[in-house]
């Protein structure tokens, strides 16, 4: 396993972000506790020390699992982020929800219950919060930080004009900055390059993007896309524009060139992540150990420039998603 640093933090985080929201019972596609147990237990025998979920995943299911793994392991060795913003579906009254000061600190001292640990490493907004002044949820988060229940602070999908507000904001009042964005951003789905990733070079912001995989779609032939549970089941994954544009030709040629590297297209579509300048670590979510090891393997891939334009040619603008 490769390692990099997380953004301007200092902290070494492996190449790979093991997401866990496939554990627990929320879903059809989702795995139970024992193989989600099987699944962290090898991605730290591989070399992974990042892990990713959040409070609503399987109505926090996903950090009690993740947090019961953890605790037989050395804790300074692993690196855990989870996040606040979206109620956990079993209990979704008004103050489970956004980024209030009552709702953040509530939300992490469930969150802290469930892991078990007493410090979180990378506590992240899940989205944006019209209804909430950001300068508000900056104190709060700040404050989180000044106890000693988180070290660093991370922001996800959102508008670009948003999170230069929000940076802005820290700078101005001299609170802690978000040093990480997770952002939607695959082979697939580029949007992001136009705003988002210039913004977080510019300000040494992190960029661990969640859906590397775009939900399973760049990792299988395109006639294959509703062939899995999940793309049976996964209304989310339905509303993606994955495919319009030039997204089936950009999917072919990850095809094309798996099939010239005797690799698979999961593993093409991870290595041009990581050949990204932006990128620090993709959050790679997924209910086998065989794919977790195939996205470790993932991390060797040496793709030319050439390959890499490839890749990109046919690649179309497409409408945002997954702001909401």
């Amino acid at each position: 396993m490769e390692y990099t640093t997380l953004g301007s933090t200092g902290t070494e985080v492996s190449q790979i972000c093991l997401g866990c929201m496939s554990f627990g019972s929320g879903r059809e596609w989702m795995i139970d506790r024992d193989a989600g147990e099987d699944l962290i237990e090898r991605a730290i025998e591989l070399g992974v020390n990042f892990f990713d979920t959040a409070n609503t995943y399987s109505n926090g299911e996903s950090e009690e699992i993740l947090g019961d793994v953890l605790a037989e392991y050395d804790r300074d060795e692993q690196v855990v982020a989870t996040k606040v913003f979206f109620p956990p579906e079993d209990d979704p009254h008004p103050n489970a929800t956004g980024l209030s000061r009552k709702t953040i600190e509530q939300e992490l001292e469930n969150s802290l219950d469930r892991l078990g640990m007493e410090t979180i490493d990378l506590y992240q907004i899940h989205r944006w919060d019209p209804e909430t002044p950001i300068e508000q949820t900056l104190r709060a988060l700040d404050d989180a930080v000044r106890r000693g229940q988180v070290r660093h602070l991370g922001a996800s999908s959102m508008w670009a004009h948003q999170f230069a507000d929000a940076l802005h904001t820290s700078d101005r009042l001299g609170l802690e900055r978000f040093a990480t964005m997770q952002n939607h951003y695959n082979p697939l789905y580029r949007e992001e390059e136009r705003e988002m990733l210039p913004l977080c070079e510019r300000e040494g912001v992190g960029v661990i993007p969640w859906s590397p995989l775009a939900r399973g779609v760049a990792a299988r032939p395109h006639e294959e896309f509703g062939a899995t549970t999940r793309g049976e089941t996964d209304s989310y994954l339905h509303d993606m524009p994955y495919l319009r544009g030039g997204g089936e030709e950009v999917n072919e040629r990850i095809e094309e060139l798996a099939d010239e590297k005797g690799v698979k297209m999961a593993q093409i579509s991870l290595a041009w992540l990581l050949h990204q300048d932006a990128v620090d670590a993709p959050i790679v979510g997924t209910t086998s150990v065989e794919h977790l090891e195939d996205a470790v393997e993932a991390t060797e891939i040496d793709l030319s420039d050439s390959d890499v334009e490839y890749i990109e040619e046919p690649y179309e603008p497409l409408p945002i998603a997954g702001h909401e």
